[in-house]
């Protein structure tokens, strides 16, 4: 099994930033896409932010140019730095990782969550 461990969530005021981390853990063979998905209350899941293997990047045109998406495939971490903050990017945020381990194919892995809440 993967375990995905995520921080970072907190309450911030409107025009602040936050930083959030996922990091996988076991014995993990390869880690293809990672990304951020978010909940806000009421509302779907939503994928906000995706990076691939190769470092190329996908957002969701309501979070371009205020969030970014980075990983270090050394340590099977990703990153989601939140710039700009909104009070509708309140939400929970989810990381999720296509990893495959020795004994088993690739498939996508969860994190538990973490609150992001900004006030206006």
């Amino acid at each position: 099994q993967v375990r995905l461990v995520e921080s970072g969530g907190g309450l911030v005021q409107a025009g602040g930033s936050l930083r959030l981390s996922c990091a996988a853990s076991g014995i993990i063979r390869s880690i293809n896409d990672m990304g951020w998905y978010r909940q806000a209350p009421g509302k779907q899941r939503e994928s906000v932010a995706a990076i691939t293997s190769g470092g190329s990047t996908n957002y969701a045109d309501s979070v371009k140019g205020r969030f970014t998406i980075s990983r270090d495939n050394a340590k099977n971490t990703v990153y989601l730095q939140m710039n700009s903050l909104r009070p509708e990017d309140t939400g929970v945020y989810y990381c999720n990782v296509a990893a495959s381990t020795w004994y088993r194919d690739a498939q996508n892995y969860w994190g538990q969550g973490t609150q992001v809440t900004v006030s206006s």
